[in-house]
């Protein structure tokens, strides 16, 4: 199901998962996003791209914003999102579950834009980094033209997005 540009608060998030490069080895980052004011309400990060890393970011998001009745739940159709376990997390949150279109990457174009080529040395420097990029930088200094030129806590302050 494609997301429509016609949205309130809170009414849709997307997610996604990138796969990060440091010199011991891989580390994924799942992060979840509130789509209307574009900021970043879940993420976890781990060694291993399993279900449990999206179901890890989606809780953590359903504990910093509790979802409102009818949320739409969009990501790719990875296999972490297609697990049973995951779907059961959403159904039992009742949010509707919504995948991009087999092969359309543009489907999910707000999430994709959001991560970057990034490498380090460490996982722990890039577990560091990482979070002072989403929870300093992202969330609360940088800028979108798309919100009007506010950082994405400042909108959602002034639409009183809890």
């Amino acid at each position: 199901m494609p997301i429509t540009q016609d949205f309130n608060p809170a009414s849709v998030r997307l997610s996604d998962i990138t796969y990060i490069y440091t010199r011991e080895g891989w580390l994924y980052l799942c992060v979840v996003m509130d789509l209307f004011n574009r900021e970043i309400i879940g993420w976890a990060m781990g060694r291993r791209l399993k279900r449990q890393l999206v179901i890890d970011a989606c809780e953590r998001a359903i504990l910093k914003r509790r979802p409102d009745e009818g949320l739409i739940f969009h990501s790719d159709r990875g296999s972490q999102y297609a697990s049973g376990e995951f779907r059961k997390l959403l159904k039992d949150q009742r949010i509707t579950q919504s995948m991009s279109g087999k092969g359309n990457c543009y489907d999910n174009a707000v999430m994709e834009s959001f991560f970057g080529t990034s490498h380090f040395d460490t996982r722990g420097e890039a577990k560091q980094m990482i979070f002072e990029y989403i929870e300093i930088f992202y969330n609360r200094r940088r800028l979108h033209s798309s919100l009007g030129y506010k950082t994405p806590l400042e909108f959602g302050n002034e639409k009183k997005v809890a």
